[in-house]
């Protein structure tokens, strides 16, 4: 059976597994604004899922969406996930014979979809607490050359959940800047930040966000986000962009609603998330757990495993078999994966209660298993 057909039949499994706590994908689980299902609902009552979304998304979207980061100078594209944003992004600039260049670890897929286009992939190594687990630029600036298309920058960083400054920002962007290079800005996590400085308001040109409604809103299975750059910018993405119809109407209803009641909303949401963190990090340190970056400024938190003398892939089933979803470190890095598990933490506090008491359990089960399955 090929890879693709055992990852699906994993996540058909998940889903079809009654009340399963879904603690590994950092998607927000926290029952939805009533303003954002209302939206949803007279989305579907009108049927306006029979017609198709403006190609660059409604207006009004576009509009709130540039509002919201700070950039008025800026356009926003609606796409089909951050997911699709970034895909548009490197089918636009990595070639045969041009380098991305990113950390290790981070967000896998931009890594495959440059690897697809002809490009090198350079992963500078990040999984260090003499550099506070960040990249330095330093580090950058030693790793790019004039092969450099595109700088990828997840920040939080997933999975480590780490937050750069303002002023790192300016100096990835000015080595950016140095090689010809675009910089991604991956803000799919923003909204958990403290002091989060997006690229674009520090430097304008040759840089790009993307963002996702997947993680602050809840929006996972609806497919929207989007990317935000200059004029210039977003018109040589959109012209290699294969979703031409247009990303989903109900979601950016949805979308919309959110963006009017954010404010109010992420309020309870990092209430949540925080009491969340605090909750799983005592059970971890009980459990002889080191949680290395505290605070994080991500909706999750990276538990290493190494003192329990188990794999992270053995807890990660252990849990599984007990409706509690987690991922492997495996999934975001072949270098640093033996080291940790990663717990998604924008859930309900049910499920981070469920988990919390369920931990050395699972770190018990994971010592009497001597085959575990595929994981992805």
């Amino acid at each position: 059976m090929s890879d693709a057909r055992i990852r699906n039949r994993y996540f058909d499994d998940l889903f079809s597994t009654s009340d399963l706590a879904w603690m590994g994908q950092n998607t927000n689980h926290i029952p939805a604004h009533p303003a954002v299902r209302e939206a949803m609902i007279r989305s579907v009552e009108a049927a306006e899922f029979n017609a198709y979304a403006p190609p660059m998304g409604f207006e009004a979207l576009r509009a709130g969406i540039v509002a919201d980061l700070g950039v008025a100078f800026a356009e926003a594209l609606v796409t089909e996930g951050g997911v699709n944003a970034l895909a548009m992004i490197c089918k636009a600039r990595a070639k045969p014979g041009t380098t991305l260049v990113t950390t290790d670890p981070t967000w896998k897929w931009p890594c495959m979809f440059a690897e697809q286009a002809g490009a090198e992939v350079i992963q500078i190594p990040i999984y260090d607490p003499a550099t506070h687990y960040k990249l330095t630029p330093d580090a950058l600036r030693a790793a790019v050359d004039e092969r450099c298309a595109i700088i990828y920058i997840v920040d939080p960083n997933n999975p480590l959940g780490i937050r750069y400054d303002r002023e790192e920002i300016e100096a990835f962007a000015g080595i950016a800047r140095s090689v010809g290079a675009l910089m991604i800005h991956d803000c799919t996590y923003r909204d958990f930040a403290d002091g989060h400085t997006p690229v674009l308001q520090v430097a304008p040109e040759g840089t790009v966000v993307s963002l996702s409604f997947s993680k602050w809103l809840g929006l996972a299975g609806m497919r929207i986000g989007a990317l935000v750059a200059s004029p210039a910018l977003v018109d040589e993405f959109s012209s290699v962009s294969t979703s031409v119809l247009g990303a989903s109407v109900v979601a950016q209803r949805a979308a919309m609603a959110g963006l009017a009641v954010k404010a109010e909303w992420m309020k309870d949401v990092r209430s949540i998330d925080r009491a969340n963190k605090a909750m799983i990090v005592t059970a971890a340190e009980a459990a002889g757990i080191k949680v290395p970056v505290q605070p994080s400024h991500g909706n999750f938190l990276v538990l290493e495993t190494a003192a329990t003398g188990v794999s992270p892939e053995a807890i990660v089933e252990a849990a599984r078999r007990e409706g509690v979803m987690i991922r492997q470190g495996r999934y975001h890095t072949a270098r640093f994966g033996d080291r940790f598990i990663k717990v998604s933490t924008s859930v309900p506090s049910a499920w981070a209660e469920r988990f919390c008491e369920g931990l050395p359990g699972y770190i018990a089960t994971a010592r009497t298993l001597n085959d575990v399955p595929a994981l992805f």
